[in-house]
């Protein structure tokens, strides 16, 4: 690890650099400082949840691996999580699952759930000062077993899923008022076809009546979003809440839509998609993610979409209505160190497009001047980020470089490898 009197120095270097191009670098670090993160809690036990030991019983979900140490109860998630937060900077956010209850051992049906099951974690983000976003889990569950929830054409199984959301976004109003901070509470269900369906239309039919119910109730302490894909498992030929779908809905009815990077076709990116949804939507939620091939919800790396993502964000000057969450599950890997890779390196695309001189370079532009444009957007990638980077790992406490996977490797041995001890 860098001394901390090279890391100033470098950083003392950066700094000149980047005040040649107007920009203050310090003022940057604490803009960088107050975006949030929404760290999704799946990650940490493989999305298996607690309401038993069996995990993942379909839905559309897969999680590959079986690299010892997944979090087994809700203490365990939250000590990881705990560790996880103190090698990333800046302050954030924990994304539950309905499936995340705690029930003191007790089977209480999903749509019989209440803030009470939830206190456990609303203590511990109101003891950590993080805030809480939320989601219903429309999967791993007999009523969801032949791949239809809010688009079933059994009425009955339509009910048993609208209560289930109803309830969710009762707990999720209780975790705002309670934390101050209202949860973003997102809807993805895994409704679709396998093979080429007759009848796209009735189920979507279906799935507007089912989310207008789920949705009937005002409630002030939280907020709704709807997410879309374009496939799943078990869903290859049609998934009946689509892109189109969504987006239609969400304008009409003014909720928040959900992009997920790994959603789309494999060459189709959701950088390109967060300003054209922005003209009619107020807010946007993104579950970043790395798709290879297909929806696989990879580790998030510093690839050139991520600083896509990042710097149309902060370009258009989007920061406060577009929410950061992410979305993957690796059990293949130490699940800690999958949360800070992915974490550090979204706030490092973060930082690289707050340090641009966006305005230099939107002026060459209006100036139609795209020869002087190129040249500057090729230039800033050699520019001293990292040497700034470093910086703010410093100024927040947290270790500077790779030195962090040893603190990771050590919870590892004093704390992950003893759950395998039976």
């Amino acid at each position: 690890m860098p001394s901390p009197i090279s890391v100033e120095s470098q950083y003392k270097l950066a700094q000149a650099r980047y005040a040649e191009l107007g920009i203050d670098t310090d003022a940057q670090l604490r803009a960088l400082s107050k975006i949030p993160i929404s760290l999704h809690c799946w990650q940490g036990d493989d999305v298996a949840g607690f309401e038993s030991g069996d995990g993942l019983s379909g839905g559309g979900i897969l999680a590959t691996g079986n690299y010892p140490g997944r979090a087994r109860t809700a203490g365990e998630l939250r000590g990881d999580l705990n560790q996880a937060f103190a090698l990333i900077p800046g302050r954030h956010r924990v994304n539950l699952h309905a499936i995340y209850a705690e029930t003191g051992g007790q089977a209480v049906d999903r749509a019989e759930l209440e803030p009470c099951h939830f206190q456990g974690w609303v203590d511990w983000a109101r003891a950590t000062d993080i805030g809480v976003d939320f989601n219903q889990s429309f999967f791993s569950h007999p009523n969801a077993d032949d791949g239809f929830t809010l688009a079933h054409l059994d009425p009955a199984i339509r009910d048993y899923w609208i209560a289930h959301g109803r309830a969710c976004r009762r707990i999720a109003d209780w975790m705002g008022r309670e934390l101050g901070s209202p949860p973003v509470t997102n809807v993805w269900i895994p409704d679709g076809f396998k093979d080429t369906p007759i009848d796209r239309r009735t189920r979507r039919e279906l799935l507007v009546e089912s989310l207008d119910a789920m949705f009937a109730e005002s409630l002030p302490n939280m907020r709704d979003a709807v997410e879309c894909k374009l496939f799943g498992i078990g869903s290859e030929s049609c998934v009946i809440g689509s892109h189109e779908f969504y987006l239609g809905y969400a304008v009409k009815n003014q909720k928040m839509l959900c992009l997920d990077a790994g959603h789309f076709h494999p060459t189709e990116v959701i950088s390109d998609k967060i300003s054209s949804v922005l003209l009619y939507l107020d807010e946007l939620l993104l579950h970043v993610s790395r798709g290879v091939r297909w929806d696989s919800d990879h580790v998030v790396t510093l690839d050139n979409e991520l600083i896509a993502i990042a710097s149309e964000i902060v370009r258009n000057r989007f920061l406060g209505r577009v929410n950061i969450g992410l979305d993957f599950f690796d059990a293949s890997i130490n699940r800690i160190a999958a949360w800070v890779i992915g974490t550090r390196n979204m706030i490092k695309a973060l930082l690289i497009a707050l340090l641009e001189p966006t305005d230099s370079l939107r002026s060459l532009e209006e100036a139609g001047n795209y020869t002087d444009r190129l040249v500057m957007l090729e230039e800033l990638k050699s520019m001293p980020w990292g040497a700034v980077w470093d910086y703010y790992c410093l100024q927040q406490e947290v270790p500077v470089g790779p030195a962090w996977i040893n603190d990771v490797r050590s919870y590892e041995n004093d704390v992950l490898l003893k759950r395998m001890e039976f």
